[in-house]
């Protein structure tokens, strides 16, 4: 198993994610009624399948590695970059809550803060994935030595391995085709 591959297959499960917040989005603009459940399904995925389960492989394995094999140069990228935009797309979705809680309690005017949340999420993960995708993890394929990537895949073998005995990959890519049936088809 290639973990970094991996990785950047789980980015286009999460890019079609945010194609379906946009568009949940772009209804909201248009004047239609919030449908929360859907929006608690998006932000179920959002929470358990990109943040669990794919920052999880990230953080616990790859950046770790990188932190600890690659110097003041893998701290700086994983440490002052990468975790800090982990956790500015957390604030996004923590205030995405908010906001739909006080839409919930009748806060229309909460209807704009849904909408910036969201959308400031998906253009913060967006350019978050291309900037994995092309610099980091590119670095760390060059930059880490054959043993460290070797056990980086053989410790994400585990990790998937656990949780696809939880069906957490079929549960989460189930979930985002229903959502993409009723958003973008």
């Amino acid at each position: 198993m290639d973990s970094i591959n991996l990785m950047m297959e789980e980015h286009q499960y999460i890019l079609r994610m945010l194609a379906v917040v946009r568009k949940a989005c772009t209804g909201i603009m248009k004047g239609e009624a919030i449908i929360f459940e859907d929006f608690d399904k998006m932000i179920d995925f959002i929470r358990n399948y990109s943040d669990v389960h794919h920052h999880g492989k990230e953080e616990k394995l790859l950046f770790n590695e990188m932190v600890e094999h690659l110097g003041n140069l893998g701290h700086k990228m994983v440490n002052h970059g990468m975790l800090v935009e982990h956790n500015m797309g957390r604030l996004y979705i923590q205030e995405l809550i908010s906001s739909l809680n006080n839409v919930k309690q009748g806060d229309e005017e909460s209807r704009i803060d849904v909408v910036a949340n969201a959308i400031s999420y998906t253009h913060h993960m967006k350019r978050h994935i291309e900037k994995e995708d092309l610099v980091i993890y590119t670095f760390a394929r060059r930059q880490l030595p054959a043993e460290i990537l070797t056990k980086v895949d053989h410790d994400t073998i585990a990790f998937e391995n656990t949780a696809r005995e939880k069906g957490i990959q079929d549960h989460y890519i189930s979930l985002l085709e229903s959502l993409e049936e009723r958003y973008l088809n």
